[in-house]
């Protein structure tokens, strides 16, 4: 996992981007306490003086860091969007898309980076709040809309778009990320995540689903 870098940059750009680069990896590999600036300013190649022209201290190179993960959520918000496009009867689109979010969101470094999160949310609520409203806050405004949309079709029927998105992506999500979370287990037989996914589409139209279903 890496921030997402321009084309074309300036020569400092470069250094900042490599230097937030080298310190997700370093946060995901070691933690934030683990982490020193020293080891920052040696996996990134430049020197301390130059990390701290960029980073005064540890603290505001991990919100950055942390901020630079947000774009990483963009494909997620493209798959809701292209898979919740059509006019029909959403189960198969909703059972594309949500094997499609399971694969993305379990995946190693994406875990890492939220038990990293989580673990310092207490000292940085604010980066916490950030991380999940500009990313997968984002998922669940798309998710809204969409069903927004199916229920005005009557294929569904939602009174509330935004706790209907929270409960789609929690019957998702529960069984294997909590076990990620609490087992440190992060890879999953496919087969094992479809299974998760369709029960999941299954109890969530059984709570939403119209009689046109």
């Amino acid at each position: 996992m890496k921030p997402t870098i321009a084309v074309a940059l300036t020569r400092p750009q470069k250094k900042r981007v490599a230097i937030v680069e080298a310190a997700v990896r370093l946060f995901l590999d070691s933690g934030f306490d683990g982490t020193s600036m020293d080891d920052v300013a040696a996996k990134a190649g430049v020197s301390k003086p130059t990390l701290y022209r960029y980073f005064a201290d540890k603290d505001g190179l991990y919100a950055a860091a942390v901020q630079a993960t947000v774009d990483d959520v963009d494909h997620l918000l493209r798959l809701v969007a292209e898979e919740l496009a059509s006019d029909v009867h959403p189960r198969k689109e909703l059972r594309r898309l949500a094997i499609k979010m399971l694969s993305a969101l379990m995946r190693p470094d994406l875990l890492r980076l939220r038990r990293l999160v989580i673990a310092q949310a207490d000292k940085f609520p604010e980066v916490g709040q950030n991380w999940f409203s500009q990313g997968f806050g984002r998922v669940l405004d798309t998710l809204a809309a969409a069903f927004t949309r199916y229920d005005k079709s009557g294929y569904l029927r939602v009174r509330d778009p935004m706790l209907a998105a929270n409960h789609f992506a929690g019957l998702l999500l529960w069984i294997p990320l909590n076990r990620a979370m609490f087992t440190g287990q992060v890879k999953y037989d496919i087969s094992e995540l479809e299974t998760y996914a369709n029960a999941a589409v299954e109890a969530f139209l059984e709570g939403y689903g119209s009689r046109r279903r």
